[in-house]
């Protein structure tokens, strides 16, 4: 579902702190990605002085605060830093979602914690969160906004991700075969496969596509691989579904009726990282076992009436 609020120049749209926005494969880096360009880009700035004028005046003052790092960037600096405007940074201080910077000769100087601000509101908007709740979020919670933002990373972090593979449609049909569009669809429904548009594919699993083509090479008709991998998506599913049932009921509302004490904040995120290999872990031997028992059961079936027709 596509939030309805802002850009991430900071616009004051009305999407709901819950609405998502719908993911685009063209419209650039993530996030994430700007994110870590962003704090590479800050480290530059930081490693140059502001002004060449301004130069004793930072060598006077940059340890006025020993607890808080150093203020060195101009907000000029701090918006190349961060992809934003400076009138936006502005905007985002007059609303309270930046805090004030170290003012030094009527200069205002920056710091990695002021980075690490916007950073945190360029995330929240890309979530949906418009910057009204966002502002409620982070005036007076805390740091309610970050625990939620660790919470939500821990969640949609890839789970031991896989890269992407280009794969042309004449390389898709040498190695499967040809595809009627019904089939196609089938394909992008599971999620195999992604088009984007100009007659190649991004394979999300290729894993998942070499484990198709040996089970072809045994056989076993595409079609019919393909049915395997729905049902067993199905079966995934509820298996999901029960093991997030599990947290939030073991965990989660229970954190809810104790306030969200601030201590349990970092267990909670480490449980949801705990979660999913935890499960992974589990299934894989509940597999193990079941497989088993289902090929010696179909096997010695088999193997009866084999005596019984001699």
């Amino acid at each position: 579902m596509a939030a309805t609020g802002n850009s991430a120049e900071g616009s004051t749209g009305h999407a709901g702190a819950g609405a998502r926005r719908a993911p685009s494969r063209a419209a650039g880096p993530s996030g994430r990605a700007r994110g870590a360009a962003a704090s590479q880009g800050a480290k530059t700035v930081l490693a140059q002085p502001a002004k060449a004028g301004d130069a004793g005046r930072e060598r006077r003052t940059t340890t006025a605060n020993p607890e808080r790092p150093p203020a060195e960037l101009t907000i000029e600096q701090l918006a190349a830093a961060t992809g934003m405007s400076v009138r936006n940074i502005r905007n985002h201080h007059t609303r309270g979602l930046l805090p004030p910077p170290e003012v030094r000769a009527r200069v205002g100087f920056y710091s990695s914690d002021h980075v690490a601000r916007l950073r945190l509101v360029q995330d929240l908007q890309a979530d949906g969160f418009n910057l009204t709740a966002i502002e409620r979020l982070v005036s007076g919670s805390d740091g309610l906004a970050e625990r939620m933002l660790g919470l939500r990373s821990a969640v949609t972090a890839p789970y031991e991700p896989e890269a992407p593979e280009l794969m042309s449609a004449e390389e898709l049909a040498a190695r499967f075969g040809e595809a009627d569009a019904k089939t196609l669809e089938r394909i992008r429904r599971l999620g195999l496969l992604v088009a984007l548009g100009d007659g190649s594919f991004e394979v999300l699993s290729p894993a998942l596509l070499r484990a198709a083509e040996q089970v072809l090479a045994l056989g076993i008709p595409f079609e019919a691989a393909l049915t395997l991998v729905e049902k067993v998506k199905r079966d995934c599913d509820s298996v999901s579904r029960t093991f997030t049932k599990l947290y939030f009921k073991e965990l989660w509302e229970p954190f809810e009726r104790a306030g969200r004490p601030p201590e349990r904040w970092d267990d909670l995120i480490e449980a949801v990282n705990s979660l999913r290999p935890l499960a992974s872990e589990a299934l894989l031997a509940l597999f193990k076992q079941s497989m088993t028992a289902q090929l010696e059961q179909a096997f010695g079936k088999a193997l009866e009436q084999q005596v019984k027709r001699k």
